[in-house]
């Protein structure tokens, strides 16, 4: 019987209407952790939020293709896990890189379909870091594919992949003291166009977008007008990284998602000792002015980002990022724990759950199950929130290629392969 009948059963003494009413709302807070196969759904059914109400009749059937461009430091890993899961419970197939291209889609390289491991196509959703060709996607995904990105303030992005990729990027390595300040202060002295990983020290947004990250909107104001037009003719919906649950929102919103389908842990965070606290102002400045490509993206899409919600009823949309907010927090404490924390990844026991480390001067944190975990339906829902890129991508190639019947054999190289960026499996520092 299902839990909130078990819960109304248990009084049978008459009551007011008012008393029944409040002991309905009791009951369907005990019925928030049902299960549905290995899915959890953590928000009661019975009251389904509408803000505005949906209108469509019929209802709209939650749409399965997707495709996301997951930029670099905008939080696109945990976009990443959203789409993972919801493509998990539904038996959809997530189209994941070939094995020479690592666990991106051979980056830097412009995208191909022949980048796609064959095991996984066709697709329903891509959602693994790529550089953007629309034609080669077109070709690859349905007809009825929604494209979705997200951009980062430039400010706060640079500081991220200055941190990120210091021993990946000869630009970063070159600065003394790993010093973004002494970086911004004269980018030129260090930067190199056209070297290896030069596009993580220069315009990373235009570059994933597609464009060349070398033109400058003060010389050339029209590239970016162009550049612009050629994301608004793909993309259905570009998030902003600084309003992550009003762009949930919007983005359940836009494929008739439910509130539980982009529920989301946190994760690829630095810890705070890797990070900036804050970013002085002629810092952010000096930042925005070497990247103004990207500055110029961002304002851009941030205002109609705004303008979208303005339509969708501002009150309606952060009404629900609240209520995203207060089911999320449930959610964490219900799967790690009373005070759930990020914690160093050599902390963390359960051993999917370790993330990848791009040196030993940066710090990713991750989540841990309490008590070791276990075997559940509960303990693989809440493994599956907290799985890093690497080992996630990693266990859906070996569950598509059983479902898809694929024996194990040698991969075949691809022609030129591109320099391999960075180890797919994660390096977990020796706790000392």
């Amino acid at each position: 019987m299902p839990p909130i009948l078990q819960c109304l059963q248990q009084s049978t003494t008459m009551m007011s209407r008012r008393k029944f009413l409040l002991l309905v709302l009791g009951c369907s807070t005990i019925s928030l952790l049902i299960h549905q196969g290995s899915q959890l759904s953590w928000y009661p059914k019975l009251f389904p939020l509408s803000c505005p109400p949906l209108r469509e009749s019929p209802p709209r059937a939650k749409h399965t293709a997707v495709a996301f461009l997951k930029t670099h430091k905008t939080a696109g890993t945990t976009v990443q896990n959203i789409l993972f899961r919801f493509a998990e419970r539904h038996n959809l197939t997530v189209a994941l890189p070939h094995p020479s291209c690592e666990h991106q889609f051979c980056y830097p390289r412009n995208f191909s379909a022949h980048f796609v491991h064959p095991a996984t196509r066709p697709p329903h959703m891509l959602a693994s870091h790529l550089r953007f060709d629309r034609a080669e996607l077109e070709r690859l995904m349905p007809p009825d594919t929604v494209y979705v990105t997200i951009l980062r303030e430039p400010a706060a992005m640079f500081e991220s992949l200055f941190s990120y990729y210091n021993q990946y990027c000869p630009a970063f390595r070159r600065v003394p003291n790993a010093s973004l300040e002494a970086f911004l202060r004269a980018p030129e002295a260090y930067y190199r166009p056209g070297e290896h990983f030069a596009m993580f020290a220069h315009n990373t947004l235009a570059y994933d977008l597609g464009g060349d990250n070398e033109r400058s909107p003060r010389d050339d104001a029209a590239y970016l007008a162009g550049l612009i037009r050629q994301v608004e003719e793909v993309f259905s919906l570009v998030m902003i990284a600084e309003y992550f649950d009003e762009s949930l929102v919007l983005l359940r919103r836009l494929l008739a998602w439910d509130l539980d389908d982009v529920l989301y842990a946190k994760l690829n965070a630095r810890a705070a000792t890797s990070r900036l606290a804050t970013i002085p102002e002629a810092l952010a400045r000096a930042a925005r002015a070497w990247n103004a490509l990207d500055a110029g993206l961002y304002d851009h899409f941030n205002a109609t980002f705004w303008r979208r919600v303005a339509r969708a009823g501002r009150a309606c949309v952060e009404r629900e990022a609240r209520e995203l907010r207060e089911a999320r927090q449930r959610l964490l404490r219900r799967c790690f724990g009373d005070e759930p924390v990020l914690r160093p990844a050599a902390q963390i026991r359960t051993k999917q759950l370790q993330p990848w480390q791009p040196s030993r001067k940066v710090d990713i944190m991750g989540y841990d199950l309490p008590g070791g975990g276990g075997t559940s339906p509960t303990t693989e829902a809440c493994l599956k929130l907290a799985m890093p890129e690497v080992q996630y991508s990693n266990y859906l190639l070996r569950k598509q290629k059983r479902r898809g019947g694929v024996r194990w054999r040698p991969e075949p190289v691809l022609d030129n392969p591109p320099p391999r960026p960075i180890r797919a499996l994660p390096r977990i520092p020796q706790a000392t």
